[in-house]
């Protein structure tokens, strides 16, 4: 099912110019594909990682971004985020997007290519704090738990983290520092 799954291709600027599989897409990185990234943190100011199942065709075994995901052909990327927080860490909400109280809204910090030679993603990445309980996917995750920030920063390049995340995290050190 998951290689028959359709996803658009789309240009630099996100534009829609084609639709492929997910077979098609993984393993020819010149199709360039949309995915959402969410870097969730808990109350403490901790970073929430998940571990990928040793099932994965994509860093299996790998710590990795919070929840990322595809968007789906014909979804919006506000959809994808909210399907796959739902998916992944089981973070339910009907207006996530809207949601008041203690946890505010995703906010969308940047959007970037990933490139590797297995696949192109055109990445966009949004923060969230999340103060509720997690239940997780455990048929696509072994694991999740908060990393400090300096943590993660002392991990980096000892092959624990998938090479998307690390991409990622870099990316997000430069945000941060940009807004600081």
């Amino acid at each position: 099912m998951q290689e028959t799954e359709l996803l658009d291709i789309v240009n630099e600027d996100g534009e829609i110019i084609g639709v492929a599989s997910r077979g098609e897409v993984h393993g020819n990185n010149s199709l360039l594909h949309r995915v959402v990234h969410v870097l969730v943190f808990d109350a403490a100011g901790d970073l929430i990682l998940q571990k990928r199942s040793m099932n994965k065709d994509v860093a299996p075994g790998k710590w990795d971004t919070s929840v990322g995901g595809h968007v789906d052909h014909g979804e919006t990327v506000e959809a994808a985020l909210v399907r796959e927080m739902r998916e992944e860490l089981g973070i339910i909400s009907a207006s996530l997007l809207t949601v008041a109280g203690p946890n505010t809204p995703p906010e969308l910090m940047y959007c970037y290519i990933h490139s590797n030679s297995y696949e192109s993603e055109l990445v966009h990445t949004y923060r969230y704090t999340h103060t509720g309980a997690i239940d997780f996917n455990s048929d696509e995750i072994d694991e999740v738990r908060g990393w400090p920030l300096q943590e993660v920063c002392e991990n980096l390049g000892r092959a624990i983290f998938s090479d998307n995340f690390e991409d990622e995290f870099r990316k997000y050190l430069d945000f941060k520092d940009s807004i600081a």
